[in-house]
């Protein structure tokens, strides 16, 4: 069954006739596609309706066989006026000024000079366009001159419509560059809302990498631990055997997993989601610190914590929490049997101060660097804020951190 079509009106035909005439006017004539084609169709054209002129218009002699001629010919080169358009000026020129000496119809030569004029002008620079109107104007009032002087007096009379082409042609050039700088423009904003959304989906990807290497280091730490500690009361003494001790172990081993299997399930989330990234659950802060100092006290670390602020944006708060866990956990994998650990947040003038300190060894020498401290870092530069970690004076090791409490725009604001 053909498809019933939807009847044409009088104002959608309209409407289509403008867009095709305002793309033609916005297209630029250098590039435009089917360029010979048109123009030849346009010779044709201008070449008919000066015919019928001539036959009209009663402004000099009648045309014989050189007239049609030279008037012929004359919008011959009108089909190559967008490759050559100063060439083709002239050639129609070299036509035009013999037809009017011969003192043929005048107004029925005008079109194909002003096609050409129009042409040099939409095509070329301001100043070639002024510089070829007065020599079209000069020559033009020369050849008329070697008729009579009042023909030449006529012909300046009538230069102005020679002006007004040009300046047609200079402000539709004009008006192209302005379309085309608006197109160019729109592409540029595409093209970088297209970088932003790339440049955004790297940063979640990244975000995502460090807490998942936060969080399997923490967990994976303490589940050491507590392993160590259970496998250590089964081989010291088998015969006095500390069930309660083995059992509180185990217990810890398994809430330690449920707690990281519920993280981990948050972290993970993200990736399924079709939305915008922001859509993303609750981030980590600072109410749970608490939590991170048992897990630490549990793996055998004998924190002390001092939290001196109530309350830090999101981004920030998840930036501590991480920063702290990260610490924690390197403080119970490298400082050594029961360190003793200690932890301070403190706000001094808009500012987080934050820094966690324990007295064991520091990390052996000759082990594999991991991505613990550059992941530390990557956290506190990421809300503006700069981090140092290192071995302390006094033995053990420091981390210190400082987060500013307001973001970019609120600072600004």
């Amino acid at each position: 069954m053909m498809p019933v079509q939807a009847p044409t009106t009088p104002q959608a035909t309209w409407s289509r006739s403008a867009e095709r005439i305002m793309a033609a006017i916005n297209r630029d004539p250098l590039t435009a596609p089917h360029a010979l084609r048109n123009d030849a169709l346009l010779a044709v054209s201008v070449a008919a309706l000066a015919a019928a002129t001539a036959q009209f218009v009663d402004d000099g002699r009648r045309p014989e066989a050189l007239g049609w001629t030279l008037l012929l010919v004359s919008h011959l080169p009108l089909v190559w006026r967008r490759r050559r358009p100063v060439l083709v000026l002239l050639a129609v020129m070299a036509c035009v000024f013999p037809y009017h000496f011969l003192g043929y119809p005048h107004t029925a030569a005008t079109q194909a000079a002003y096609v050409a004029l129009y042409t040099v002008a939409v095509t070329g620079r301001p100043l070639r366009t002024f510089l070829v109107g007065i020599g079209v104007i000069t020559m033009a009032v020369g050849v008329m001159l070697t008729i009579s002087a009042q023909e030449a007096l006529g012909l300046l009379k009538a230069s102005g419509w020679v002006v007004a082409v040009l300046f047609l042609g200079v402000d539709v050039r004009f008006y192209r560059q302005y379309v085309a700088s608006i197109v160019e423009r729109a592409e540029r904003a595409e093209r970088t809302r297209e970088e932003e959304a790339r440049r955004r989906v790297a940063e979640e990807r990244l975000r995502i990498a460090r807490d998942l290497h936060d969080l399997l280091a923490h967990t994976i730490t303490l589940i050491g631990v507590q392993t160590s500690v259970a496998a250590h009361v089964l081989s010291a003494d088998p015969e006095r055997l500390d069930r309660e001790t083995v059992a509180k172990a185990l217990d810890d081993i398994a809430e330690t997993c449920r707690s990281a299997r519920g993280e981990l399930r948050t972290t993970l989330e993200v990736l399924r989601e079709h939305g915008s990234p922001d859509t993303r659950g609750p981030l980590p802060g600072l109410d749970g610190l608490p939590d991170l100092a048992e897990a630490a006290r549990l793996a055998g670390a004998r924190v002390e914590q001092t939290v001196r602020i109530r309350q830090a944006p999101p981004a920030v708060g998840a930036a501590a929490y991480r920063i702290v866990q990260e610490a924690l956990t390197n403080a119970v994998r490298h400082a050594g049997p029961e360190p003793a650990v200690r932890v301070e947040l403190a706000e001094r003038q808009g500012v987080l101060h934050l820094s966690v300190r324990d007295d064991g060894t520091g990390p052996g020498q000759g082990g594999t660097p991991g991505f613990g401290l550059v992941g530390m870092r990557e956290r506190a530069r990421s809300v503006g804020g700069t981090l140092d970690a290192g071995p302390r004076s006094g033995g053990g090791f420091e981390v210190t951190a400082v987060l500013p409490l307001t973001t970019t725009g609120e600072r600004d604001g």
